[in-house]
């Protein structure tokens, strides 16, 4: 074979490797990361000191979903649109999923990333509408420089017997863990969604508007459990780059391992997690349902040396046949059209052409000023 061969024949292997995900390079004992996760020096995170980290936390606005479903709704409405408005994101607190439901989504999601590698290789694909997935990087078809995460994909859509029988069998919990936080997490959505659409003035408290709630409510659900490993040189990658969700509504579940960032007036911010919250984030369809009022922003995760982390993401949109649109209740001569209208198969295709960047699926939708 000629050295040009050999070479190609080298890299082909490595790409191979890649393919399998960080876990399994982890496994194999790795003090340096592979050039392919090496970003350009303009994309690194910038790893602040100890000392200087109090002004690179946040402390996102949060919504008390107790006090929200109280006497005191028309105060919490306004500061749930306040928050979508100017951060895009707020903490969920008091939301009624029992400490036990979320211990138990953590506990099993760990438990799938130590399997040995051939159970979990069992689940990996790259066909992006799977209904069982496990993935790496963030579109492990287009990334160009991978990031540092695994990730585990389960569709919710139905939660029939059949669906669910495509799910891992190991851990021998997995199926119940996430087949029962998949359906409080929906529950919970639907409520927060009929909040959200009130603060937008398209359905009014106490009136019976199923038209306007039943697309939403019978919408679709993905669950993603994200794995990101202990990392030899974390100032050089990123476990998710800068992006924003396509849904409507992202549920964020994180344990107790910082690392999410959203940004905010220009600078990268770390989120501080609080036990038992959900982070909540607005999502490119909702950006477009919303006209631009509420903000689709961007986030991305940083990773560390010292600690592993694993976060549970249930995106919510409306089904995958609907049209996404501006709200006709929200287009009026001073607020003209600005997005165009768009549906989950346009997102796909968009996604397979093209490697991911930023904002890049809402911006391609947006309309002509």
């Amino acid at each position: 074979m000629c050295p040009t061969m050999n070479m190609l024949a080298v890299e082909k292997t490595k790409e191979n490797e890649y393919q399998k995900g960080v876990r399994h390079l982890c496994e194999s004992g790795i003090t340096r990361i592979p050039k392919k996760y090496v970003l350009p020096i303009s994309d690194r995170p910038l790893i602040v000191k100890k000392q200087e980290k109090n002004d690179e936390n946040l402390n996102l606005p949060i919504i008390d979903f107790a006090q929200l479903q109280g006497p005191n709704r028309s105060q919490v409405l306004k500061s749930l649109a306040k928050a979508c408005e100017e951060y895009g994101f707020f903490q969920l607190v008091n939301h009624g999923i029992d400490s036990d439901t979320i211990q138990h989504i953590i506990e099993v999601g760990k438990k799938f990333f130590e399997l040995p590698f051939e159970e979990r290789a069992k689940y990996m694909s790259t066909d992006m509408q799977a209904p069982v997935r496990l993935g790496t990087s963030f579109n492990q078809n287009k990334d160009g420089v991978f990031c540092w995460r695994d990730f585990l994909k389960l569709s919710c859509h139905s939660l029939s017997s059949d669906l669910i029988s495509l799910w891992p069998s190991s851990p021998i919990d997995l199926r119940e863990a996430a087949a029962n936080y998949s359906k409080q997490t929906n529950l919970l959505y639907q409520l927060l969604i009929g909040a959200i659409l009130e603060s937008l003035g398209i359905v009014k408290e106490h009136i019976n508007d199923s038209q306007n709630l039943k697309e939403f409510e019978d919408g679709s659900q993905l669950l993603v459990l994200n794995c990101y490993p202990c990392c030899p040189e974390p100032d050089l990658t990123l476990g998710m780059p800068p992006h924003s969700d396509y849904g409507l509504l992202t549920l964020l579940l994180q344990d107790e391992v910082k690392g999410l960032q959203i940004q905010h007036q220009g600078k990268w911010l770390t989120v501080e997690p609080i036990p038992n919250s959900f982070v909540v984030n607005v999502g490119d369809h909702l950006e477009i349902f919303s006209n631009g009022r509420y903000k689709s922003v961007l986030h991305r995760v940083l990773v560390n040396s010292s600690k592993s982390r694993i976060s549970v993401a249930s995106l919510h949109s409306l089904p995958y046949s609907s049209k996404i649109q501006p709200s006709p209740k929200l287009i009026n001569e001073s607020n003209p059209k600005l997005y165009k209208d768009t549906d989950f198969a346009n997102f796909l295709e968009y996604i397979s052409s093209y490697e991911h960047k930023s904002k890049s699926f809402l911006e391609s939708r947006k309309l002509p000023s």
